[in-house]
């Protein structure tokens, strides 16, 4: 029996976001933002909008019943398969890939899921169709403990100690990479030993890497962490996440569990054992990605096969305290030094991507209110504590994100750190109490991605922190972030540099003009921002690692202030409506990175 093609094309909707990525998009002056890109390569775009609600709620009912049956699973996965190649998201090999990868997990998900037409049909085809936040609200509780009088934060005194922190995120390695092979491919993912192009016109892969749809070879990872020692010491090192290349159709368990080892391994190798190295997990290290089950799934559809590796090779800067907590659900925390302590969160619990919460997303793994409590004995200690994580709290869903930006606000006198990676750019977001939304209370620093993915210089940071000391306010004080200029190294007279140097990209205070990185030097930037375009475009420029193709003006300008802005990410969305963007700067959280 063959499934109509209604149905197949709304079986297809959930994986979508398989076929998109997170790569900076450079816009000026266009009326709209696009935060989702298909396969540019085809040129192909799907308008899921032609798709009325009445038909599209009537045919996600068929498809709730269709999945009632066992036998109906292998026809779905075969029907998504051909509407995938038809479409012409991709080339038949990687639809016919990606379904047979996803098929287990996403379809039994689906099965246990609470989803209504009415929900999924707002996702598909916009909010006048229902809801557009499928999950439903729920809210943390916090201690009866009244918070702490606020001190505003002040600079320390001239010599006092700092702490030298490194910061690697989104290293994405391509095990294919090759150099001379096609950059501009027909695939999601170029540059490998097998990358195809129907064009005329072919560009070749450089030797450290390329502007493009590429990831990153070996020896590039291996020269930044030469580099990285080389330029020490460090005090230690928040690292969150993303190991693997974005070769999502084809990955399996194997893969990624030898990916892990290996850059694990050379981390250690090159910073040495007297390093210690606080890692978070990213949404590519499991496979399907995006996949993280809460520890309610047991049995082979559990996240243990991944979390048990990680806590193998994380042993030796990890606790064992926090090596349980990581196999029970990929957070833990450990205490630095005395008077601060870094809690790494499993971000893949408040992805909109991760397709397990629609079997329940309250809360997974009792996260955050296991937050709360690490939060509430560390501010009765007089602790001061850093979060790490992989996917901005901005990004996630309504509720999680929400009761987050509640906690920050809660416990700003504890929190001096907010540290996440996930876009591959360079940005923040603020922070404001809750009350008026507008003293800012907090700031969570989005780091550049070591890939290249998409069209990026590699890149890395080095925050520097108060130091340990007494009344230490363990907040950043500056940050520095590092590129591999690849025009340069892959295009020498000679050829490829054989060691080729990382440089300063630029140093904040510096560059902005600003006396700390606290919560309020941020908000007056953003007001310096709208007031003095030359600014604004320098930070434009430094969000690309320094390779950017047009200027940010007009309407581009605004949607970036706008998420500057916004912590939460109903914030996002109110920004969006209030500026005329309707759906397209909200729906930035659903992109694949």
């Amino acid at each position: 029996m063959r499934l109509p093609a209604s149905l197949t094309a709304c079986s297809l909707l959930l994986l979508l976001p398989l076929f998109g990525s997170c790569h900076p998009t450079q816009t000026s002056g266009r009326t709209k933002l696009v935060f989702m890109e298909q396969f540019s390569s085809t040129g192909t775009r799907f308008n899921w909008k032609n798709v009325t609600c009445p038909l599209c709620k009537a045919v996600f009912a068929i498809l709730d019943i269709a999945l009632l049956s066992d036998a109906n699973e292998e026809r779905v996965a075969r029907a998504v398969g051909e509407a995938c190649i038809r479409l012409r998201l991709a080339d038949e090999r990687v639809c016919r890939n990606i379904t047979e990868l996803f098929k287990g997990d996403f379809i039994q998900a689906l099965q246990e899921s609470v989803l209504w037409p009415s929900e999924a049909c707002a996702v598909l085809v916009g909010p006048s169709c229902g809801k557009f936040d499928l999950y439903a609200p729920w809210n943390i509780t916090l201690p009866k403990v009244p918070k702490p009088p606020v001190i505003p934060p002040s600079l320390p005194k001239p010599g006092s100690p700092q702490n030298r922190v490194l910061f690697l995120t989104d290293i994405h390695w391509d095990q294919e990479y090759e150099d001379g092979s096609i950059a501009d491919c027909n695939e999601p993912l170029c540059c490998r030993k097998d990358s195809v192009s129907t064009s005329w016109w072919k560009r070749a892969a450089g030797y450290w890497g390329t502007y493009s749809n590429c990831d990153l070879p070996l020896r590039t990872v291996e020269n930044l962490l030469v580099n990285a020692a080389r330029t020490g010491p460090w005090d230690w090192v928040y690292w969150t996440g993303d190991i693997p290349a974005h070769n999502v159709w084809s990955q399996t368990r194997k893969q990624q569990l030898s990916e892990l080892t290996v850059i694990s391994r050379l981390i250690y190798k090159h910073l040495g054992p007297n390093v210690t190295v606080y890692p978070a997990v990213g949404n590519h290290e499991s496979t399907p990605v995006n996949s993280f089950p809460p520890p309610f799934v047991h049995g082979n559809k559990s996240s243990a096969w991944l979390y048990d590796a990680m806590a193998e090779e994380w042993a030796p800067w990890l606790p064992e305290q926090a090596l349980k907590t990581l196999r029970y659900g990929g957070f833990y925390t450990v205490e630095i030094q005395p008077g601060l302590r870094v809690v790494s969160l499993n971000m893949n619990f408040c992805a909109r991507n991760n397709f397990w919460l629609m079997v329940n997303s309250t809360d997974p793994a009792n996260q955050l209110q296991w937050l709360v409590h690490i939060l509430q004995a560390s501010e009765d200690k007089g602790e001061k504590v850093h979060i790490i994580g992989h996917i901005p709290p901005a990004l996630c869903l309504g509720s999680w994100s929400w009761n987050y930006y509640h906690i920050v606000n809660r416990y700003e006198s504890t929190i001096t750190g907010q540290f996440f990676g996930h876009t591959h750019v360079d940005e923040f977001k603020m922070f404001y109490d809750e009350e008026t939304l507008t003293r800012p209370l907090g700031v969570a620093f989005i780091a550049p991605s070591v890939t290249t993915f998409i069209n990026l210089n590699p890149g890395y940071r080095a925050y520097y922190v108060d130091g340990n000391y007494k009344g230490s306010s363990r907040l950043v004080l500056d940050y520095e972030s590092y590129i591999l200029n690849l025009t340069e190294v892959n295009h020498s007279p000679t050829g490829p540099e054989p060691n080729p140097k990382w440089t300063l990209l630029y140093r904040a205070t510096e560059a902005y003009g600003i006396p700390s990185l606290f919560p309020s030097d941020w908000d007056r930037l953003i007001q310096t921002f709208i007031k003095d375009d030359r600014v604004f475009q320098k930070f434009w420029y430094y969000r690309h690692k320094g390779h950017v193709s047009a200027p940010c003006t007009e309407t581009c300008k605004t949607a970036q202030i706008c998420s500057l802005r916004s912590g939460r990410y109903d914030m996002i969305a109110q920004c969006s409506l209030l500026n005329g963007f309707g759906e397209n700067l909200a729906q930035a959280g659903t992109i694949l990175c």
